[in-house]
């Protein structure tokens, strides 16, 4: 009679019909039981797509072969494979570009995270993103907090993504490509979702828009450890991240759990950006440590890792002719601390990417 590791090639050297890839590498034969008193096989396996011709004519050719190796009968059941395994293997219609996620060159992809609101992440991802553009790279920055979005407003985006074939093509603002759900409803409507409502939106994010050749995805996450946070790390396994925390202790008590999340899940944390470290005055250039002291040093020894900078409470100095009410001029000092932040995060990944 045969025996588990017969069935599971036997089953697995077949391809599935629809991602045309063989079933043991998509990982699609499971629960494999055989009864050797009554030569039972039975089998589930996974596909694309259930209830198909596709279907009936593999479920054939699965119970013959299973016959030829020995089984008097055959049980089949099937189910449909995890979304994110479908969108990685399908592929690209006639005159689509493949997604961002089975590109042939991978871009990094860099998160950056909290463990609370209210500390600027979002305008650090932002600066980040842009930062990264005045080095000359290719940057995408996603907007991934689904409820909280607000990249379009805090770039001054006022137009929308526009659609070529199947794909959307991100808004291009400051030379970052940019997507947001901020882009998707109507007169700052919130958002009413559900959890896996919102992993679909990222998965969207990441196969139905025009991404075209990017060496950065910056991916501005919702604060705390939630049902995005989460999507992320399994969808990103390569994933790295950044951390924002403010000097108070309790932002940086807090962000150590955002920290300590990405190292269970073997996401590698760049650094730690403090921000609003401090105001300066513009008078006497004397600074008051308005949020506390010492939260990012205490964080990155609990962590083990680098602050990369320290943001000021400035004001960026706004442009009516090219508005972008959160984005610091590249000459502007704190321009200059994020443009520093971008160069010691792109030194460190460029020689393992």
């Amino acid at each position: 009679m045969m025996r588990e590791d017969d069935v599971n090639k036997i089953v697995g050297d077949l391809y599935e019909p629809f991602l045309h890839k063989p079933l043991s590498e998509l990982d699609a034969v499971k629960d494999i039981k055989i009864k050797p008193e009554k030569q039972h096989v039975s089998v589930k396996v996974a596909l694309a797509k259930t209830g198909s011709a596709e279907q009936m004519q593999l479920q054939q050719e699965i119970v013959t072969r299973l016959k030829e190796a020995g089984a008097e009968t055959v049980g089949l059941r099937f189910e449909e494979l995890p979304e994110e395994v479908v969108m990685k293997y399908q592929e690209p219609a006639p005159g689509q570009g493949k997604s961002l996620l089975n590109s042939d060159k991978q871009p990094v992809f860099l998160a950056v995270a909290s463990g609370k609101g209210g500390v600027g992440k979002s305008t650090v991802s932002v600066n980040l993103a842009v930062s990264l553009a005045r080095l000359g790279k290719k940057v995408g920055l996603i907007d991934a907090d689904i409820y909280g979005f607000s990249v379009p407003d805090m770039m001054g985006i006022t137009v929308r993504p526009t659609i070529e074939g199947e794909k959307v093509v991100p808004v291009e603002r400051l030379g970052v490509k940019v997507i947001s759900m901020g882009f998707f409803v109507e007169d700052n409507a919130p958002v009413i979702w559900r959890g896996p409502m919102l992993g679909k939106m990222l998965n969207n994010f990441f196969h139905e828009v025009e991404w075209g050749d990017v060496d950065y995805i910056i991916l501005d996450l919702p604060p705390g450890t939630g049902d995005v946070a989460l999507d992320v790390h399994s969808m990103l396994p390569s994933c790295k991240e950044v951390i924002v925390s403010t000097p108070h202790p309790t932002a940086a008590f807090v962000a150590a759990r955002a920290g300590a999340m990405a190292l269970k899940t073997d996401h590698e944390i760049v650094g730690i950006v403090e921000n609003m470290a401090y105001f300066e005055s513009a008078k006497t250039g004397e600074k008051e440590y308005v949020f506390g002291k010492g939260g990012g040093e205490k964080l990155a020894e609990e962590l083990g890792i680098p602050i990369l900078g320290k943001i000021p409470l400035r004001q960026p100095d706004w442009d009516d002719d090219d508005f972008a009410p959160s984005v610091y001029d590249q000459n502007h000092p704190t321009g200059e601390i994020y443009l520093d932040i971008a160069k010691k995060i792109d030194q460190s990944i460029s020689p393992q990417a």
